[in-house]
């Protein structure tokens, strides 16, 4: 059959970075430290396409997204970031014509939790993975992987907290007491979505568990599926005691990162970005900051 793809496009000058498939569902499962996981995952796979070319080979993407994935079902794979790398670089043995392969996927995640003292539950999160391989001119093939994790949890606003005990002692002189200063008082709150990743060599391994922990314990608080009464004063006083813009998450969350990850390298690429959903403002507030590990070490105490 005459390969159509192959021709010759009507604008030969121009080259095209990604061409391929985007949002196909798939299961994978992923060999955790004690037992194996099986995402519902949503992958896109494209490579890169050379001016000479009218089209891409896609079914060739879809073949190797198929038994890579396919194939974890009696074979886990060690993590999503990993998988996403096996088919970077099949996708390069696949396209004799492409230099440069992306494959992206995201899948929820649960873990085992609870509120401290109370029933745990499995709570939902999110996973992210990307791999990005590129064939150099000497036929070696490099990947640069991505592994990302994304949590939900809840802030207090210090601002609106402070106003307060200073409405409170003008309006009540008598409550101008040292006591007043320590307690954690009402404040407007919000729920905050914060996403955490880092950018890692084939060498290099990131525990997901880990990527999670260390976002939700930058915000005020974690949120939980099951809380009873007595819980949710708990969680909600724990909130009020660790106040925090959405500033704050994000400069607590990069600062974390040393000491949470000292096994890799400085070159770990470092991109955090955290969402407050505001309550009593019409809008939401973000904030975001890409660097290296490297930097953050390099910043942080002595």
């Amino acid at each position: 059959m005459k390969d159509v793809h192959a021709l010759p496009p009507r604008h030969g000058q121009l080259d095209l970075r990604e061409v391929g498939l985007t949002e196909v569902r798939k299961p994978i499962s992923v060999q955790r430290p004690d037992r194996v996981v099986t995402l519902s995952a949503s992958f896109s796979v494209a490579v890169d396409l050379p001016p000479d070319r009218k089209g891409s080979d896609l079914s060739r993407n879809a073949e190797v997204l198929a038994e890579v994935v396919d194939e974890t079902a009696q074979r886990p794979v060690a993590s999503l970031e990993s998988a996403c790398a096996r088919i970077a670089r099949e996708l390069l043995a696949r396209h004799g014509y492409a230099t440069e392969s992306v494959v992206t996927a995201s899948a929820d995640y649960f873990r085992q939790r609870g509120a401290p003292g109370a029933r745990s539950a499995l709570e939902d999160y999110r996973l992210y993975a990307e791999a990005r391989a590129t064939r150099r001119p000497d036929g070696e093939v490099s990947v640069r992987r991505s592994i990302g994790g994304e949590a939900i949890g809840m802030t207090a606003c210090p601002c609106a907290m402070e106003n307060i005990r200073e409405e409170l002692v003008r309006q009540h002189p008598e409550l101008g007491t040292p006591a007043l200063a320590e307690l954690p008082l009402p404040t407007h709150n919000q729920r905050t979505r914060t996403r955490l990743t880092l950018e890692i060599s084939e060498e290099e391994e990131v525990e997901a568990d880990a990527l999670l922990d260390t976002v939700e314990a930058a915000q005020s608080s974690p949120t939980y599926a099951i809380l009873k009464r007595g819980d949710e004063a708990r969680v909600v006083l724990e909130a009020h005691r660790h106040p925090k813009f959405v500033e704050d998450v994000l400069r607590d969350l990069l600062a974390s990162l040393p000491r949470r990850f000292p096994t890799l390298s400085d070159a770990v690429g470092v991109l955090a970005r955290t969402v407050s959903e505001e309550s009593i403002h019409k809008y939401n507030v973000v904030a975001e900051h890409r660097t290296t590990l490297g930097e953050l070490r390099a910043r942080a105490p002595a």
